[in-house]
């Protein structure tokens, strides 16, 4: 998560972020290191990159940060044209090297190398079907279902394999893959999440999950990946096919209110501009009153300043982040998590003593950092607290690439908003409405986003039951 990190049981805990580059002239494997930094905040438990340079193809992968795990040296290839990166938070299956990608695979076709972002709702399905027909997997993920169909596909090229293997999987999905000359995207019918592409002035083509992946290694964007198509880069350029049309499109409105980055545009939409608009409408819809708005950072600073705009009232930066501390939901303990929340955030005592404060933040999951950071800011002498959130209160679990697939761990599923309030210690408590959370996206058509976590509209039949409700469904014998 960019902009906030302090979560096991407070905060959503992202997806994955995927990236890919394809070029004659450039150095791939630095560039696609730097696509990952860009998207590091996607994903914080794994890195890998798989190189090609038309006949042999190789991946280096490792657990922790892009920096960590290239630390001593970048992946080389004499003459590489290809590569695909990527960087994961698991959403199904646990935190292991095994697990990390991308994927590479041999097959009677050749070698693919894969990066996913998502999480199929059929994996454990699919997955026992071909167990029983004798395949075995190497890992407890759910993206190593697609390379198993893709593999064994019978259709002739890669891109009618890869195609037909989306057309058995369900959920949501964006996909980099890389052959030995060939550089492929996809997206899943809905758009869940974002993909996009660039291209550099020498020439070379980038996918990536978002815009930033294309500004930090000087690319222009061309144009989002539209849902149910598959792109095809190689030495003639770029082609399209779709494998899926017609499907109503349910893009995440969570990649707005907090998992993408504020510079990033997604499907022409800003989401700098959507937070922003986020805290306006908070102002207007909450009326609250005080003597400073300050955010909860890095979540609820662009929907704090928003508030601040809109109501009059002054933003100050009351919480200081220390930002040279891990994401605590990388640790092991609640114990454990509940120290580096300290550890992370310290409040201005001068900002907030005697202060009536406006704390803005973009989402309340589990309640638990809420409680802590509101008695935080109570003890450097704040008179009253008053929480706002850009987001309506999250009373459903998400099953295309969020792991938040347990409805008992939600707050806002056993409890009312006056409830929650009580729960966290807060003066007074106010969501931002699901109305107005649709003002938020102009560029876009609203009723085509995700409201599921907010409402259990779930875009897929029978998405909110997937087989197997735990992430670790492929590690207990469960599928």
């Amino acid at each position: 998560m960019y902009e906030n990190g302090y979560s096991q049981k407070g905060k959503w805990k992202e997806e994955c972020g995927v990236y890919g580059i394809y070029s004659e002239m450039e150095d791939v494997s630095s560039m696609t290191y730097l696509g990952l930094y860009a998207l590091q905040h996607r994903g914080q438990e794994s890195a890998g990159i798989a190189l090609t340079d038309g006949a042999w193809m190789d991946v280096t992968r490792g657990m922790g940060l892009v920096n960590e795990v290239f630390r001593h040296q970048l992946p080389h290839m004499e003459n590489q044209r290809i590569a695909v990166g990527h960087v994961r938070y698991s959403t199904t299956g646990s935190s292991l090297l095994a697990n990390t990608q991308p994927l590479l695979v041999n097959y009677a076709g050749g070698r693919i190398a894969m990066a996913h972002n998502g999480n199929l709702t059929n994996a454990a399905e699919i997955r026992h079907s071909l167990e029983q027909e004798g395949t075995i997997f190497q890992t407890s993920i759910d993206s190593e279902v697609i390379v198993n169909l893709i593999a064994r596909s019978r259709k002739e090229t890669v891109e009618e394999r890869i195609m037909d293997s989306l057309l058995k999987v369900k959920g949501c999905y964006c996909l980099t893959i890389m052959t030995e000359d060939k550089l492929i995207g996809a997206r899943d019918p809905q758009g869940f999440r974002p993909l996009c592409i660039g291209k550099t002035e020498e020439g070379s083509w980038v996918i990536s999950s978002e815009t930033c992946g294309l500004d930090v290694v000087g690319a222009a964007f061309v144009r989002d990946v539209e849902p149910g198509e598959l792109v095809v880069i190689d030495k003639d350029g770029l082609h399209s096919r779709f494998f899926a049309k017609g499907e109503k499109r349910a893009g995440c409105i969570f990649e707005y209110i907090y998992f993408a980055r504020p510079d990033s545009v997604i499907d022409g939409q800003s989401v700098h501009e959507a937070r922003f608009e986020m805290g306006r409408i908070l102002a207007r819809e909450s009326g609250f009153q005080g003597d400073v708005v300050m955010s909860v950072p890095d979540s609820g600073t662009t929907a704090a300043t928003g508030f601040a705009y809109e109501s009059g009232i002054p933003f100050a930066e009351g919480l200081i982040k220390n930002r040279y501390i891990g994401r605590t939901f990388i640790q092991p303990t609640q114990k454990k998590r509940d120290t580096a929340v300290r550890l992370k955030l310290n409040p201005v005592r001068s900002l907030v003593d005697g202060k009536s404060v406006i704390m803005v933040d973009d989402s309340i999951v589990r309640g638990t950092t809420s409680g802590k950071i509101v008695k935080m800011l109570r003890n450097a002498g704040a008179k009253a607290v008053h929480m706002c959130v850009s987001s309506p209160p999250i009373g459903f679990p998400c099953y295309y690439g969020i792991d938040t697939s347990i409805r008992k761990e939600l707050i806002a599923a056993t409890k009312s908003v006056e409830e929650i309030r009580e729960y966290i210690g807060a003066d007074s408590l106010h969501f931002l409405s699901l109305e107005g959370l649709k003002q938020c996206v102009p560029k876009l058509n609203a009723d085509d986003m995700c409201y599921a976590c907010f409402n259990s509209a779930y875009p897929i039949a029978d998405g909110e039951k997937p087989a197997g409700d735990s992430k670790y469904v492929f590690e207990r014998g469960k599928c």
